[in-house]
């Protein structure tokens, strides 16, 4: 049942409120200081306030600092941030093709002949999966309807079908460095 006008959640609300528009500005400034792009500095600050509405009992106390707590939070949001990032792999933008390179698309072939022969290795039922979900773009849910199965087998069918591709693309790599 919703409160009535002027009850706790209104309360909260004014309180959130006032506290965003009296340190919100010097929060963003102090955010995207170190925040590597102005999106990031909005949803940390965003965040930051989203945890001082959580915590607005303690913070609306008379004798508690609420502006060193706001950016505490935004300090760790911002460390939390960084580690994430650099917890993640760096990708490498793609290089531009060499100067004379003559390229008639010649390795694309050679690659497209290459899987379609490890593809024929496979059994009909891995094989028929993994070309109706890659090759086709249907769904497992779709493929598993199509085949009458459960959409577990085609789950499970995919994932070795994969593992047995990648097995016979592997071996074939290992006989042409030879």
């Amino acid at each position: 049942m919703p409160e009535a006008p002027g009850g706790p959640a209104d309360d909260a609300d004014a309180a959130i409120r006032q506290l965003y528009a009296r340190h919100a500005p010097a929060l963003r400034r102090y955010v995207e200081r170190f925040g590597p792009d102005r999106a990031s500095a909005d949803d940390i600050v965003q965040e930051t306030f989203i945890r001082a509405w959580r915590h607005l009992p303690q913070l609306s106390s008379a004798d508690f600092p609420v502006r060193p707590w706001l950016f505490r939070v935004a300090r760790n949001l911002l460390i939390d941030a960084d580690r994430a990032a650099r917890s993640r792999p760096v990708t490498v933008p793609p290089q531009p093709a060499e100067e004379g390179r003559d390229d008639t698309g010649l390795d694309r072939v050679l690659d497209q002949q290459l899987v379609a022969d490890a593809l024929d290795q496979l059994s009909p039922a891995h094989r028929t999966v993994l070309v109706e979900t890659f090759y086709r773009g249907r769904t497992l849910a779709k493929v598993a309807r199509q085949l009458g199965i459960p959409d577990s087998t085609a789950r499970s069918r995919l994932h070795y079908a994969l593992q047995a591709l990648r097995r016979e693309l592997e071996e074939r790599e290992a006989i042409e460095s030879r």
